[in-house]
This record gives C-alpha cells, structure tokens and sequence, in this order.
C-alpha cells in the first residue's frame, strides 16, 4: 500500500511539475494549459496532433544564447534544426554556422545568421513567439524546411542543465588545449582536455561545446562537439536513473523553467514522449553545413568594416543561392541519394567549355574553381571570345542532345543557368577545337553571386576575435 502512495505521489508531482515548468517556459500567445489538459496528455498521448507529424517530418529549431548579463546575450552561438521522420523514425541534427550571411528578414541590409533573433527581439519585443519569426523565416529559406516548433536556452541552463542529470559521457577525438576561451569580463582563459573518455560537469560540458579556436575544423568542429552533448544530454535525460531521481528531476525541471523558452505548450509534452518512444534516437544522423573542405557547401568571404576585414560564410554556388543547402536539409534522412547524383556526373564525364561573357575576370576564376574542385570536373576549358561580347544571362548550351543530363542539370540549378540545346554559331565556332559535350556562357546575371572576394578557411579560422 505504501508502496501504491509512493508511486501515486511521485506521478502527482511529475504531472505537476510538467504543467508548471511548461506554462513558466512557453513563450506562446495561447492560454496557460491546465494541469487537467496535461493529465490527459500524459495519460493519452497521441503523437499524429503534433505539427509536422502528417506531412512525415516534424522540424524543431534549437537555438542556444548566452543570456542576460553575457556579451553577445542574444546573438545564437548555437543554430540546429532537429528533424523527426514520422514515417521512418529517424531523427537528423542540422547544424548552421553563426556566421552565415543572410538577408535579414523586412529590411533592406544583410549580416550574419547568429543576429536574426536579436532583430527579432528589437521588432517585437513584447511578443517572444514572434520575435523568433524572423530567424524561422532565415532558416527556412536556406533549407526549405518548415519549422514547427522552436526551443530557446542561454548558457546558464545549459550548464546546469548537464549538472542536474548527473553530467554526461562523451569521447573527445583530440587533445584540446586552447588558451585564448572566452572568460569573464572579456577576459581569457586555458581550457584542457585530453583525448579519450571523459564525464563532463556542467562548467567543462558548456566549455566542450563552445570551444572553437584549437580545432582544425574551427566552428565547424565546435558543431560537431554541441551535437554531441546534444546526443549525451538526451541519452542520460531518458535512463532510469534520471527520471526515478526526484530531487535531480525537481531540479532540472526549475532550471528549465528559467532558463529556456518554447513554443511548445506543456499540453503536448505528452505526445513527444510518445513519439521519442518509437524513433531510433541511438543512431542520430548528424550533418554540419561547413566550409573547411574541398566538399563543403558553404566557402568564406569578408566585409570590411574600417580598416577590419570581418569574416562571414557564403555558398559556394554565389550569395544568396541556397540550391545546395536545401538539397542536404530535404535529404538528410538519405543523403546517397545526392551521392549517388555525384557519381551519375562523374560516371558522364562531360567536357564543358566555358566562355566569360560578363566581362569580370574574378567571376570566371570563382566558376572555374568551383567546376574543377568543389563540383570535381576534370575536362573544364576556358575559351577566350576575342570580340569580348557581353551576355546579360548565363546559358548552359548541350551538343549532345541529352546525353549528358545530370551535368546540364547541376550547371542549370547551381550557377545558375538556363539550358540549351541551340549555341549560336559564334560560340560553336569559338569552341570547335575543344569539341565540348555543354558551352557554359557566364552572363552578367551571375556577377552579383560570385563577385565577392574569397579568402582561406584559415584566414576565417585564424580570426579569433573578430568571429567571437
């Protein structure tokens, strides 16, 4: 009997305390739920009302802050998108750089990712549900993913976060000893940790996922480190051990309450417990949109602010032109299938002749590049029009009446350019000797996209300061 009140009092509470932490944390217009409505959620769960369950994904965006009293408070060191297959079960982690370059949402400037919800705050500062609109709005225009629900946490609740359940468990692939991770009062400070196995208190935790200047992968790596914790965190939320701690649980729930904030209404808690019960959370498929390889989607460029040359990140295919981010965001759940894209071109082998008709030399070099390395074509010709026309658009022209298809449609949806299967004579005759399988015509329509200035992945990792 004892033992029957026991568990009756430890539900009571649990129930309790959901309602509580959720109605503290949801930043939602909508009305408080009721203990009544998270009763019979908990006790009724029923995952196919969640948004994003019908359509086969559900996108939550994961936002992490420094919080008041912090510099930087509200720009987002930390930008994911966790997505949920209803269908398959499978769950992705997608990782955005901070210093992504973005059109900043109603306004007529663009700067990095990481300050949109600042902006956000500034527009709406009385409304915490639509001062994340703007960045939701960003972040569906660079991956093409509705976002159905969003979380909020600065690094205090991080930190204590991790010390309420215990700390976690995590394999660090490399010694770390970087020397220069920010401190108190913009001071600076050592953080060492050897490689191997460690368990991680709250303090060490927040270190290994924000350090970022003795990696080799920079931010990249940093994301890479916040996935992982990610994963560790959950893994130990959801042992036994953790939800049968009641004094842990009344904890983590308090530095939840204060330290994050949610559109998800506590009414539907219940639900996601329901649907994490199915998905296959031990194999989360992991993916960073990065710039520090050959592969990498995104390549860096600056702005100069004064005599300072402040570092940002842009896609390899041109400024503003999202094609190959929303490709890995929509197959994130498969990616063969863009490898398997790659191999059908490399299988063509197309020799493509490219003929600069914009009349600017550093758009022609960008092009080049990024059809011989980043794309890895190996039969790219540079044909020199003597007469030096002018074309206002860029056109990919096919001789080979369809034989080469998957080429035509990569240089069409990347560069971009319009396709073609009748070059004007001029270009045929420029071309002969090279007897090209596709003409590729850079217009002055692709001087906007290619025209900034491109600098090393060292340069943007070796900035320090200026990227902090």
């Amino acid at each position: 009997m004892a033992a029957l009140l026991l568990v009756a009092a430890y539900g009571a509470f649990l129930i309790w305390k959901v309602n509580e932490t959720g109605n503290r944390i949801n930043a939602g217009a909508k009305k408080s739920s009721s203990v009544f409505d998270t009763v019979k959620n908990l006790a009724n769960p029923d995952s196919s009302k969640l948004d994003g369950f019908a359509s086969g994904r559900i996108n939550i965006l994961l936002l992490g802050v420094a919080g008041a009293g912090k510099p930087g408070t509200n720009l987002t060191d930390t930008i994911m998108v966790a997505s949920l297959n209803t269908k398959t079960d499978q769950v992705s982690l997608l990782s955005i750089p901070r210093d992504l370059y973005v059109q900043i949402p109603n306004a007529t400037y663009q700067d990095k990712i990481n300050t949109v919800y600042q902006y956000g705050l500034s527009q709406y500062p009385k409304d915490p549900e639509k001062s994340v609109e703007p960045l939701e709005s960003v972040v569906k225009n660079i991956t093409s993913l509705d976002i159905n629900y969003w979380v909020v946490m600065d690094f205090d609740g991080f930190r204590a976060a991790i010390d309420d359940i215990g700390g976690v468990n995590i394999t660090n692939p490399r010694d770390i000893n970087d020397p220069t991770y920010p401190g108190p009062n913009y001071s600076y400070e050592d953080f060492k940790l050897g490689k191997g196995f460690h368990h991680l208190d709250g303090a060490v935790a927040l270190k290994y996922a924000r350090m970022r200047h003795d990696d080799p992968e920079g931010d990249f790596g940093r994301a890479k480190r916040q996935q992982q914790i990610l994963q560790a965190a959950k893994n130990k939320i959801f042992s036994t051990g953790t939800f049968l701690n009641l004094p842990a649980l009344n904890k983590l729930f308090d530095d939840l309450g204060d330290n994050i904030k949610t559109n998800i209404q506590s009414d539907q808690f219940g639900n996601f417990v329901e649907l994490t019960k199915q998905l296959d959370t031990a194999n989360i498929n992991n993916q960073v949109i990065d710039a520090w390889n050959p592969g990498s989607l995104l390549v860096v460029s600056h702005l100069q602010v004064g005599n300072m040359r402040a570092f940002i990140l842009i896609p390899r295919i041109g400024i503003g032109n999202w094609t190959e981010t929303r490709e890995l965001a929509q197959n994130i759940f498969n990616t063969n299938a863009i490898a398997q894209k790659s191999q059908e071109i490399y299988a063509e082998n197309a020799k493509v002749a490219v003929i600069n008709e914009s009349g600017n030399a550093t758009v022609l070099s960008r092009i080049n590049s990024l059809l011989t390395q980043s794309f890895g074509y190996k039969n790219v010709a540079i044909i020199t029009d003597p007469q030096k026309n002018l074309e206002e658009k860029s056109t990919a022209y096919d001789l080979t009446n369809g034989a080469k298809p998957f080429t035509l449609n990569e240089l069409v949806a990347k560069l971009p350019a319009a396709a073609s299967y009748a070059p004007p004579e001029n270009f045929k005759t420029l071309t002969t000797k090279k007897n090209p399988d596709l003409i590729l015509v850079i217009g002055q329509d692709l001087i906007s996209k290619y025209g900034m200035a491109q600098d090393s992945f060292a340069d943007y990792n070796n900035s320090n300061g200026a990227n902090e």
